[in-house]
């Protein structure tokens, strides 16, 4: 039976007010599909410290929850992600002002930018990255942080920092290097110039370019059929792939052992060996 108004209600308790942060940061989970959505065009969707938490806890959520198997990272207008919200202070990581004590600013980016860019490491689902637009400092790093990205034609890379005569942060120096090589790192970071989305995609930063038009359904195409996988088995090579630049072989192999026993208790992977003798399409449930 529908409830009616009267029942969802308690009178005897004050209705919370929305928000404000929900209107800034979209969610929504379609096909088991976690779409996560940055939404302050005005400002091409630079992050504020509001918007940057809400972000860790949706990818938190993605990772606890067995009904989301995958997720999309985009952003509403022109921009993907101008990078961290400067004008806010300290707080954000901008110019500080007043006293400022040793160590604060090391503070403020490991317990900022540095959890954001951890949160998508580690989130347990497939990251897609959806690029619409501009993804500069924070923003690209967003973006390099997902498992796979897709950028729309007119998209730029921009690390921004140099621009500013300061350091990368958000972890750029630790996932450039990996991603493309250090030469390749430190002309993007020494120069800080645009990089085209065609030009991301030849160094290997992008998987795939697309039309603007186009980008929000390939990213949909994509999402699904990783949801419709294995996910446990999906969340263990990338925990995989991740680690194996950080470790010595021995290391890399006794992990994947690990993880290929640990998989081995999952229905799914019974269910991919079953289908496979019996010569059928697989059925995942994502456990």
């Amino acid at each position: 039976m529908t409830p009616s108004p009267e029942d969802s209600v308690n009178p005897a308790e004050p209705v919370k007010p929305a928000d404000p942060v929900d209107s800034l940061v979209l969610h929504a989970t379609d096909n088991h599909v976690s779409w996560i959505t940055l939404n302050r065009p005005e400002a091409l969707n630079a992050i504020t410290p509001d918007q940057r938490e809400r972000l860790i806890q949706h990818l938190s959520h993605a990772s606890s929850d067995p009904d989301v198997r995958a997720v999309v990272i985009t952003a509403t207008g022109r921009g993907f992600c101008a990078g961290a919200d400067l004008r806010g202070g300290p707080s954000t990581g901008g110019p500080p002002s007043g006293e400022r004590a040793a160590g604060d600013v090391a503070r403020v980016i490991r317990l900022g930018a540095q959890r954001l860019i951890g949160a998508v490491l580690d989130c347990e689902k497939p990251v897609i990255a959806a690029v619409n637009g501009t993804a500069a400092g924070l923003g690209a790093h967003l973006a390099l942080a997902c498992d796979l990205v897709l950028a729309a034609d007119s998209a730029k890379f921009i690390e921004v920092f140099v621009r500013r005569g300061l350091v990368p942060d958000g972890g750029g120096a630790y996932l450039l290097p990996r991603l493309i090589g250090p030469q390749r790192a430190k002309e993007l970071m020494f120069f800080g110039d645009a990089l085209t989305a065609a030009d991301a995609a030849r160094l290997g930063l992008v998987n795939r370019v697309v039309s603007l038009d186009d980008l929000e359904k390939t990213a949909r195409d994509w999402a699904e059929r990783l949801a419709t996988g294995p996910t446990r088995a999906l969340a263990l090579t990338k925990q995989l792939v991740n680690a194996s630049l950080d470790t010595d072989r021995t290391t890399a192999f006794a992990a994947e052992a690990a993880a290929q026993e640990i998989n081995m208790t999952t229905t799914d992977a019974n269910e991919g060996v079953a289908a496979f003798t019996e010569r059928r399409t697989p059925h995942y449930r994502g456990r």
